[in-house]
């Protein structure tokens, strides 16, 4: 509870992680953390645009609060994932985060020249792994200040 005796609402976020491993490794994670968190996965391009505008079966799903982003991904990859959320101004003000194995410049400079709020390249080793998305969280869920999800 916090100081207005409401309670505490989780932070939404959303994964777009195509490799089953990398998926599990991050909502284990996420699950011993500190801050209380709601952990929701889909694994291609085109659903991450259909559950971010509430589309089909994701109609009643949560807007995220930050969304962890790879760039191979199915159907539609990361890079246009990226480009549609920066380009909706509904979207838009949402944070991405891109989490991805790829340390290619290119792809580094394209993804920022799309407006990703960071690019974090995922190491290979477990512990260092679960030590990011464990980061990555701390740093946008306690130490960065989140734009309100509905603007007046």
């Amino acid at each position: 509870m916090n100081n207005n005796t409401q309670p505490v609402k989780p932070i939404e976020i959303l994964l777009v992680e195509d490799n089953p491993g990398d998926a599990r490794l991050a909502k284990e994670a996420l699950k011993d953390s500190k801050v209380l968190n709601e952990l929701y996965h889909v694994d291609d391009g085109v659903k991450a645009m259909q559950f971010l505008r509430k589309q089909g079966k994701y109609a009643g799903v949560p807007r995220p609060d930050l969304v962890l982003l790879d760039l191979n991904l199915p159907k539609k990859d990361g890079r246009e994932v990226l480009a549609e959320i920066k380009a909706d101004d509904d979207l838009k003000r949402i944070p991405v985060v891109i989490l991805t194995i790829s340390l290619n410049e290119e792809d580094i400079l394209k993804t920022y020249n799309l407006h990703a709020n960071c690019y974090i390249t995922k190491p290979v080793d477990l512990e260092q792994f679960i030590k990011v998305v464990k980061s990555i969280e701390e740093f946008w869920f306690t130490i960065v200040k989140l734009p309100p999800k509905k603007i007046q």
